[in-house]
């Protein structure tokens, strides 16, 4: 039986992934040069260990924006070899065997299809764990502000039931001026307030706080009951997490995590997800970005040129980059002018596919 993998297939597979690796050691390897020689005075000042850096940052550091810039990896990768491919005449002679251009770019999309599948899992379930380390050495060792507390915080935590807190902390994990009014039928039935509310971090079960001098008001009809004390345990549905958004929180979640937090806020009314959506569908869309990308740049560069790579190379970075600009303003865009989370995701591979299309259409046969 014929294998599906010629020998062709193979050898071009063999010379992408080889590229690709060998451009994220390349680019890596100068950010981390760069990175430290600017953080150094940082680490230095705020004495953080060696081990710290290389293993909770650096360690971290690595993956993550490999991952990040993934698709100009995948770029520059085809285009380079590509470039020297066409320079050597090996193109030609394969276009010239009867291979059309089509076929020829069989082994670039199981490429490509390698390497989205392996950045979507690390992205979706290895990466986050890393970066929740990584994000926290750079708070502690790198003078980063980190948001910790918040003020008139008000969300639904059940049906009918809001929480308010006048101030909370994150870092005692205490909350102040709290009041919880439940209602049925748009009536109120009950409002506890409390003068300070404490997340219970060492209990077994989750939602777990203590209030002190608290006041529980029960309406009945025309009837009212009240109760009162110094201190009670109660189960209020809400997290730490819930009431304080630091920056960078959203890459802390994997996939899972994301659409289980996402939903969650959602059900209780707030408006404070659109982050969450937007890296939960960018996570996706830069993945499928390998295919697109890699098109460009094989339907780019695949034609010998007198000058050699310089024009292949040159356009490419250009369209990378702007690939990479376009990604970060359609974000901003979803963030702060209401823009759909997924269309911002999406819209730069939107783009890029018409302009796929084109080169495709222009590549040699």
């Amino acid at each position: 039986m014929r294998s599906p993998i010629t020998r062709l297939d193979r050898y071009i597979i063999r010379k992408f992934i080889g590229t690709y690796i060998f451009a994220i050691l390349l680019i890596i390897s100068i950010s981390i040069v760069f990175d430290f020689n600017e953080n150094m005075a940082k680490f230095a000042t705020n004495h953080a260990p060696w081990r710290a850096i290389i293993f909770d940052y650096y360690a971290n550091f690595v993956p993550y924006f490999a991952n990040l810039f993934s698709p100009l990896f995948v770029f520059i990768a085809v285009i380079f070899f590509t470039s020297k491919l066409a320079g050597n005449s090996e193109i030609i002679a394969m276009l010239a065997s009867g291979t059309s251009f089509r076929r020829l770019m069989r082994p670039y999309l199981l490429s490509a299809a390698l390497i989205a599948g392996i950045n979507y899992f690390l992205g979706a379930y290895v990466i986050p764990s890393g970066n929740i380390v990584r994000q926290n050495f750079e708070t502690v060792y790198k003078n980063k502000k980190k948001q910790t507390s918040a003020n008139n915080v008000m969300l639904q935590v059940g049906p009918g039931v809001i929480a308010y807190m006048q101030q909370y902390d994150n870092t005692t994990k205490r909350g102040y001026g709290f009041g919880l009014y439940k209602f049925e039928q748009k009536k109120l039935v009950s409002h506890m307030t409390a003068t300070v509310v404490q997340y219970d971090t060492i209990s077994d079960a989750r939602y777990h706080w203590k209030a002190s001098n608290y006041k529980i008001r029960t309406l009945k009809g025309l009837r009212e009951q009240i109760d009162h004390g110094t201190e009670l345990d109660t189960m209020i549905m809400m997290e730490p997490m819930d009431l304080v958004y630091s920056k960078g929180q959203q890459e802390q979640f994997t996939s899972p995590e994301l659409l289980r937090y996402i939903s969650k806020q959602q059900e209780r009314g707030s408006t404070n997800v659109v982050q969450y959506e937007v890296e939960y569908h960018k996570r996706i869309a830069t993945s499928f970005a390998s295919f697109i990308l890699t098109i460009i740049g094989a339907s780019l560069s695949a034609r010998k040129r007198k000058g050699g790579m310089g024009l292949s190379l040159g356009i490419g970075l250009a369209l990378s980059f702007g690939y990479i600009l376009l990604q970060t303003v359609s974000a901003t865009f979803a963030i702060q002018a209401s823009f759909p989370p997924m269309l911002a995701a999406w819209l730069p591979n939107i783009l890029y596919v018409f302009i796929a299309y084109f080169c495709y259409r222009q590549a040699p046969n």
